[in-house]
């Protein structure tokens, strides 16, 4: 069946085009040219809405196995074609922990059904417990993990951050790390500044990331290799990546959506929805990271998903678990963010970046999205199992029309 889309805009790198007509048809989606002949089933007014390729989010993290009443595959899976998600990179803080071929084999049996590609990250040690190697080479040879890393965990022990870029290279793997120093920033709830001491809260300083950043390009330099650096937060983290990558190193870095959002100001009322890790830094510092996607720095923009039930998080602040959901607020954050950045950075930024980055052919895919359309994040609209973010129940501006994946036009239904 042939479908029209009336008025749809392309953003890319090349910038946001006039708007133009589209056909789906056959699973393919190309533009109407004078010599179309067919006539169309349907016809959708796409006026205002924006097209793009297939958005890719690089940090996702979900419950099963272990925990399913926080986010099952299948809500997971909705929830990333709803927030306009055609893959993602799924961290491996499960339990147990995705660190065999067995564990990989699993979940992509189980995903394989769901409209979403998911590329897993396999851990780098047992329980991401930074100790004993997980079965590195077997899961690569066995089920094509390329990508490792101990996911909301920073792998904190040099020697084993040394020794996985060496064996990374047998396959050209790449080390995602989500750097800090954990005994710098234990007992930290929030950014260390002004605003924690007025809190009486004890705070996570920049150092403790920045440490952990400028220790682990020193140990790339020696290995060699590639570390994708996850969730940056500070300045100085932005400005050592900059300098890294202008001395040839194969290095790449991402950022949560949030980070460009809030900032540690946000937190005077305590809400336990806005409590995450890395945590909402000072203004000076997310002025460093706009710039870092700016001029290249910084690759690519995740949505840092990481969803948790209501026992974990309505309770005292310091007592409530960091993390954020994520997927679906994810194009009302971006319209937030377009009149700094635009639209063609901030695509460039969850397409042509995380393409980059992943070691991995994606399938070619498309989301369709309207950045005006308004709608309710509630209970009725909720995809994901749990509701842990700061704008639940609130009318956000973003919605995600279609996602054409696997050769399927599947309309978002919020």
């Amino acid at each position: 069946m042939s479908i029209l889309f009336r008025g749809l805009r392309l953003v890319n790198s090349n910038g946001l085009s006039q708007p133009k007509d589209y056909v789906f048809e056959n699973g393919e989606l190309t533009p109407v040219t004078n010599s179309y002949s067919s006539e169309f089933k349907k016809e959708i007014n796409a006026d205002g809405w924006l097209l793009s390729a297939g958005w890719i989010d690089l940090r996702c993290s979900m419950g099963e196995p272990g925990h399913e009443y926080k986010e099952s595959i299948e809500s997971l899976a909705d929830s990333l074609v709803s927030g306009g998600f055609c893959a993602a990179v799924i961290q491996p803080n499960t339990q147990p922990t995705i660190q065999s071929k067995g564990d990989v084999e699993y979940i992509l049996n189980r995903a394989k059904q769901f409209t979403p590609e998911f590329v897993i990250q396999g851990a780098v040690t047992k329980d991401t417990a930074g100790e004993d190697f997980t079965e590195i080479l077997d899961m690569n040879f066995q089920s094509g993990v390329k990508i490792f890393g101990e996911g909301v965990k920073p792998l904190s022990n040099g020697d084993r951050f040394m020794k996985v870029n060496q064996y990374l290279q047998k396959f050209d793997g790449i080390l995602f790390d989500h750097s800090y120093d954990p005994l710098l920033a234990i007992f930290g709830q929030m950014h260390e500044g002004e605003n924690s001491t007025m809190l009486g809260i004890k705070g996570i300083p920049n150092l403790a990331e920045d440490v952990a950043v400028q220790r682990n390009i020193e140990i790339l330099k020696y290995t060699g290799g590639r570390v994708h650096f996850q969730t940056v937060s500070s300045a100085k983290s932005v400005d050592l990546i900059r300098k890294a990558k202008a001395e040839g190193l194969r290095v790449t870095s991402d950022v949560s959506i949030y980070q460009l959002i809030f900032s540690d100001h946000d937190l005077m009322d305590f809400d336990p929805n806005l409590k995450v890790l890395p945590p909402f830094r000072g203004d000076l510092d997310r002025k460093a990271l706009i710039e870092g996607l700016k001029d290249g720095t910084i690759d690519a923009i995740v949505s840092n998903h990481q969803p948790e039930d209501f026992d974990s998080k309505f309770m005292e602040f310091d007592l409530a678990h960091f993390g954020m959901a994520g997927l679906q607020t994810f194009l009302p954050a971006l319209v937030k963010l377009e009149a700094e950045l635009g639209w063609v950075l901030l695509i460039d930024k969850i397409t042509k970046g995380p393409r980059t980055i992943l070691p991995h052919q994606l399938q070619e895919s498309w989301t369709i999205f309207d950045p005006e359309c308004a709608w309710t994040y509630n209970e009725k609209t909720n995809k994901s199992l749990s509701s842990n973010n700061p704008w639940f129940g609130k009318e956000l501006n973003g919605k995600v029309k279609y996602v054409i994946q696997k050769s399927q036009l599947i309309k978002v239904d919020v």
